[in-house]
């Protein structure tokens, strides 16, 4: 296979990835040493998140063609990708949890759901809580009404219990 072919096969890799994941996060892990590195990689690996790095004319090439040329400012120096398939929270949750105790990993930008998403937006995203947290609250705001129906027509049935005896 020719150098030519095996570097748009790697660039087709990188735009299949950009459009089919929910969320992308774009990191410059200059400074940590490979032990971290290897953690983190460890630790979005254990939630489903592809964590790599290209070289940055492959991804600029790659941003082009899914549109999002927007990137490309943030494609300079060291730089790795996440891309998060599954869950759209778990790569930015994981990512700025490592960089909070990890000062040399750095943010620089993301995709969420096939928008830009700024630092401070993905930062946002990282504090919300899980899926599954969230579908928790969901079924508990739910479920009140009918508890509190329940212990209602619980209380008004004793009632007449009382009056009956």
């Amino acid at each position: 296979m020719s150098v030519l072919a095996k570097k748009q096969e790697v660039v087709t890799e990188i735009a299949t990835k950009l459009r089919d994941s929910k969320s992308t996060i774009i990191v410059d892990y200059r400074g940590l040493n490979v032990g971290e590195v290897t953690e983190l990689r460890k630790q979005l690996r254990e939630a489903g998140v592809e964590f790599k790095v290209y070289k940055n004319t492959m991804a600029r090439r790659a941003t082009a063609e899914v549109e999002l040329t927007e990137l490309d400012a943030q494609l300079v120096g060291p730089t790795a990708i996440a891309f998060g398939t599954e869950d759209v929270v778990a790569p930015a949750k994981i990512i700025n949890e490592f960089a909070k105790k990890h000062d040399a990993l750095e943010i620089k930008a993301g995709v969420i759901e096939g928008r830009i998403a700024t630092v401070e937006e993905v930062k946002a995203l990282a504090e919300l809580p899980s899926r599954e947290g969230l579908l928790s609250m969901l079924l508990s705001v739910l479920q009140a009404p009918v508890r509190n129906f329940a212990l209602a027509t619980k209380a008004v049935a004793e009632q007449k219990e009382e009056q009956g005896a």
